[in-house]
């Protein structure tokens, strides 16, 4: 017989709606209950770990605003870590003219930085289930904002690799995409696609939305003041989330939106980072994996590689402020939506190898064009790139998560984040690479024109893709 442990602080929950501030139930003593819980759970008397017994285990009133409020908070957290992961860019020029380091040198950081982004999204999702979401992504936000602190005392690149690219690397990374996921797997029955997209998009305005504002900060205050406010609005929205996030519905004794029945909390299964481990070694036998994992890591390479990391600072090249080279990316954030959006809707009608392809050779033309178009002023053929550019950018991973799922089945979701850490790394040597051909050539003209090649290299990946045989999988 299992014992099964009961907290009163998660089951103790205010009429007013308002999310309780207890901390969680004990996340390992979880109740999984057998084939007779669900039905006492329908019919309104679980009684499970995380219900007390009694005249509390009644079934409470639903809350249908809670599942929204628990979004809205993971969408904090989203933004937040999204703009923790894009500030480097904006670095750059600062810390060169500072501390006379060479950008190759920043760029080392940033590969870092972006590598352990990478590097933690496929054990990220394990440590949630193990430890639960808001012990874990409060920790990473406080990492990220420890690291982002600890950089405005550094004075030698090493500090600057080890500050900004390992702590705010890893912690932004375990904040990101993992946990929009499991928010909507756990919190939703109904609109789960719909709070994808919101949580996604939180993460894209953390990275983009806010580049101007903390471009701004940059130029009336210095670097150092800007990294201190994204230290402590990474602290900040770390302990909101440790105090009011709930890692499942049934903590609270609620159900999932949109649920008939009452959704009881599994226990974590044992080895889950190893699992993680273990389908990488069966994915690198295959080959659809390398050719995902090759197109993935071009697409990070002429995303984040490039634009967030070096756009800036060409632009300033050309005698563009950077708060105005800063606002022409969030034009790149605003439109990454909308391309997102419609990408997703086009994979559910379309070829995806072909989509995909499509994608990568627009982007890769754009990119070639890009040296014509920069000047010291946003020209009309500028603003046309980057509209062109956001709905491009994010809009190959849904027909990427749809390859991976036609090609591993089950194993998709795990396969994706070793391909989503290929996208990081493509990302963190393009971002070292780009700073070096400044230095060599004084220009990053010759970045621009190599990333497009990259890009159509990508397409024939992607077109190289087979389809799965009927019953088969790779």
């Amino acid at each position: 017989m299992t014992r099964h442990t009961t907290s009163d602080s998660t089951a103790d929950v205010t009429s007013s709606g308002a999310l309780d501030s207890a901390p969680d139930s004990n996340d390992t003593d979880c109740a999984t209950g057998d084939g007779a819980t669900g039905e006492r759970a329908a019919a309104g008397h679980l009684r499970t770990g995380a219900t007390p017994t009694g005249d509390r285990a009644r079934p409470r009133p639903e809350r249908q605003a809670l599942p929204w409020l628990i979004a809205a908070l993971a969408a904090l957290a989203l933004i937040t870590a999204g703009a923790a992961g894009t500030l480097a860019g904006l670095l750059v020029g600062p810390l060169h003219r500072e501390f006379g380091w060479s950008r190759s040198t920043i760029g080392a950081g940033s590969l870092v930085s972006l590598v352990m982004y990478g590097a933690s999204a496929p054990f990220a999702a394990a440590l949630m289930d193990r430890f639960g979401m808001r012990r874990v992504v409060s920790g990473a936000l406080g990492l990220a904002g420890t690291g982002a602190a600890l950089t405005a005392t550094m004075a030698a690149p090493w500090q600057f690799a080890l500050y900004w690219g390992l702590l705010v690397g890893l912690g932004s990374g375990a904040a990101a995409l993992a946990f929009a996921a499991t928010v909507a797997e756990r919190w939703f029955a109904r609109r789960r696609g719909l709070v994808t997209g919101i949580l996604t998009a939180a993460g894209v305005v953390g990275q983009f939305v806010f580049l101007p504002v903390l471009a701004g900060v940059i130029g009336a205050h210095g670097w150092r003041v800007a990294v201190l406010a994204v230290a402590v609005a990474a602290l900040g929205t770390g302990a909101l989330v440790l105090l009011f996030l709930r890692d499942h519905p049934a903590d609270v004794g609620q159900r999932p939106y949109g649920a008939t029945e009452f959704v009881p909390r599994r226990a974590p299964g044992p080895g889950a980072a190893r699992r993680a481990v273990r389908v990488l070694g069966g994915a690198v036998r295959s080959g659809p994996f390398w050719l995902l994992a090759g197109s993935f890591a071009v697409c990070g390479a002429s995303t984040n590689g490039v634009m967030w990391n070096h756009f800036a600072p060409a632009a300033h090249d050309h005698g563009m402020p950077v708060t105005l080279a800063a606002s022409l990316l969030s034009l790149v954030g605003i439109f990454n939506v909308a391309g997102t959006v419609a990408s997703g809707w086009l994979s559910d009608r379309l070829d995806v190898r072909r989509l995909l392809a499509s994608y990568y050779a627009l982007r890769g033309l754009s990119l070639c064009a890009l040296p014509l178009l920069l000047s010291a002023s946003a020209r009309p053929q500028l603003l046309a790139f980057m509209v062109v550019f956001g709905l491009l950018d994010v809009a190959t991973v849904p027909p990427t998560i749809a390859l991976c799922r036609e090609r591993f089945g089950a194993d998709a979701t795990v396969v994706f984040g070793w391909v989503g850490a290929a996208h990081q790394l493509g990302a963190g040597l393009l971002a070292l690479l780009g700073g070096a051909a400044r230095d060599a050539f004084g220009s990053y003209d010759p970045m621009w024109v190599a990333t497009g090649a990259l890009c159509a290299a990508a397409a024939i990946l992607a077109l190289a893709v087979p389809r799965p045989r009927p019953g088969s999988r790779a």
